[in-house]
């Protein structure tokens, strides 16, 4: 996120564009109603589904679903047309700006329609609402990434918030809404495979040779590693011999169910450590019992960058022990003996290593939490980003096109299936399904598809039905209702007895390498 969380008190306008803010970030949702009700803020909603948010909007888009950056070239093309964008900003600390112009002149308001479905009318009525703001911020979750185009969505966002000048400015922003707790903290420590702790490449020489004089081993790889999507693949083909799992369950998360399970059957070895003996555990050839948030010390990184403390509240049960114990132990024993292995320790290591981090301390963080980046022990964190300069320097317009999404519907398979979560319950149900009082408010697995649609299949409400694709079919019970567009239907993954995940496709953005769950082809009918 560009702006900490409480900054939509200061917005003008909201723009809520792929997420499902009360039933996925409710905390979150909480200061946008209160910004709403309280400070007069307009909620413009861009989603295909009716969701709750939707009864608080200004204005509602229901476009189709895959089709956000058409939908967002066509408010850039309406706002540049009535000379709207803020100028000024563009021209002191904008790049590429005719190049972007150029590219959005063909999404004219009558060709974005006829991609989206929404009007023209209220594609103006959108552009205008959004642009007139002063300030405006834009929130995404995973409607924006989970596509084969999830790179260019964001990358779209970002235009939109440029071209008004909303970026580094207070109640304004791109605000990714983060999935999980420690996402964000995940990523910033290296989580990902071509990156050290603190973003810095692995292909550059000089962050090679840092990590590996501070930790005392032989040079890095100067190769990207494999993302997770390319883990299982690699497990199937023979290219990956063995894959640590650390509190995650691919197996019902993951895109295509099956293949993932073929990707774990063609590995030499698996280990997964987790707190509850998931669906993937149940595949490993070895479980490490691990301990929970409320069992250890620590610290995470929330989804406004704001480094927090963990503290330990019980002590684990049976033989659980804390992550930090279980990889230094594995580390030990194959003859590495790490420096740093206690949570004050690593805290310290992070902040030596990575410049963003130099500036935080345990305690410094004792009472309250600092937004990175802070570079140094007197600075107060950072809660906005890019205030009077990108780091780049300026900032860069990205003319993109338009992509539809990988599976289009036919006259096999006619409905678009999108994925997501229930209000009660918490990604793949790992902890939340053992929680009585949730499972009362949301007990089994439902799809929910449009009452249009069940008429002319002849399906009831609360009858099974059994949805079909090109890799699976499942059979699940049908709630009826106006939240779903006509033609789609939508599944909650929290639930291995109908898994969502049998029926996605595993094909995924080019550039981040995350699959497309919110547009799968399947057919629908009664179940026998």
């Amino acid at each position: 996120m560009t702006n900490p969380i409480s900054n939509v008190l200061k917005s003008e306008v909201i723009l809520a564009i792929g997420t499902n803010t009360t039933d996925n970030h409710p905390i979150i949702a909480n200061y946008m109603m209160e910004a709403i009700h309280q400070h007069g803020v307009e909620l413009l909603v861009a989603d295909p589904r009716r969701i709750e948010l939707v009864d608080y909007a200004t204005l509602w888009l229901r476009h189709n679903p895959g089709s956000d950056v058409a939908l967002i070239n066509g408010l850039m093309h309406i706002i540049i047309k009535e000379n709207l964008q803020d100028q000024a900003y563009i021209d002191e600390r904008m790049e590429g700006f005719e190049e972007l112009k150029s590219c959005v002149e063909k999404y004219t308001p009558e060709y974005v329609s006829s991609i989206t479905g929404i009007s023209e009318e209220d594609l103006h009525a959108a552009a205008r609402l959004y642009a007139k703001a002063d300030p405006a911020a834009i929130l995404y979750t995973m409607g924006i990434t989970q596509h084969i185009t999830g790179t260019d969505n964001v990358k779209s966002c970002a235009n939109l918030a440029m071209l008004c000048g909303n970026v580094g400015k207070e109640g304004g922003g791109v605000n990714p809404l983060r999935g999980q707790n420690n996402v964000q903290g995940a990523c910033d420590m290296g989580g990902l495979p071509n990156v050290f702790p603190g973003y810095q490449a692995v292909t550059v020489d000089e962050a090679r040779k840092k990590f590996a004089d501070a930790w005392q081993v032989e040079g890095f790889p100067s190769t990207p590693g494999l993302t997770v999507t390319e883990m299982f693949s690699g497990g199937e083909t023979g290219q990956v011999k063995a894959i640590y799992v650390m509190g995650e369950n691919p197996v019902l998360s993951d895109p295509d169910k099956h293949h993932i399970e073929k990707g774990i059957e063609g590995l030499e070895f698996f280990v997964v450590q987790d707190i509850f003996l998931t669906e993937t555990a149940k595949l490993a050839d070895v479980v490490l019992p691990a301990t929970c948030f409320a069992e250890k010390n620590g610290t995470v990184v929330n989804t406004e960058r704001k480094v927090q403390r963990v503290r330990k509240a019980v002590e684990p049960p049976g033989e659980a022990r804390e992550d930090t114990w279980i990889i230094s132990e594995i580390s030990r024993r194959m003859g590495y003996t790490m420096p740093a292995t206690t949570p004050e320790k690593i805290m310290e290591e992070i902040r030596l290593l990575t410049p963003s981090y130099k500036g935080i301390t345990y305690k410094r963080i004792e009472k309250g939490g600092i937004s990175w980046p802070c570079p140094d022990e007197d600075h107060p964190g950072t809660p906005v980003l890019h205030v009077g300069k990108f780091a780049r320097g300026k900032g860069l317009f990205f003319a993109i096109d338009y992509i539809p999404p990988a599976e289009p519907v036919d006259d096999e398979y006619p409905f678009l299936l999108s994925t997501g979560r229930n209000y009660p319950h918490f990604h793949t149900g790992t902890m939340t399904r053992r929680g009585t009082g949730l499972n009362r408010l949301c007990p089994e697995p439902v799809a929910e598809i449009n009452p249009d649609d069940a008429e002319k299949l002849n399906i009831s409400d609360g009858e099974y039905i059994d949805i079909t694709s090109r890799r699976g079919s499942i059979k699940v019970k049908v709630r009826l209702t106006e939240r779903s567009k006509l033609g789609m239907v939508f599944m909650p993954f929290h639930f291995h007895e109908a898994s969502a995940n049998i029926l996605t496709h595993s094909i995924v953005d080019p550039v981040a390498k995350i699959p497309e769950f919110k547009v799968s082809a399947v057919k629908i009918k009664k179940a026998a």
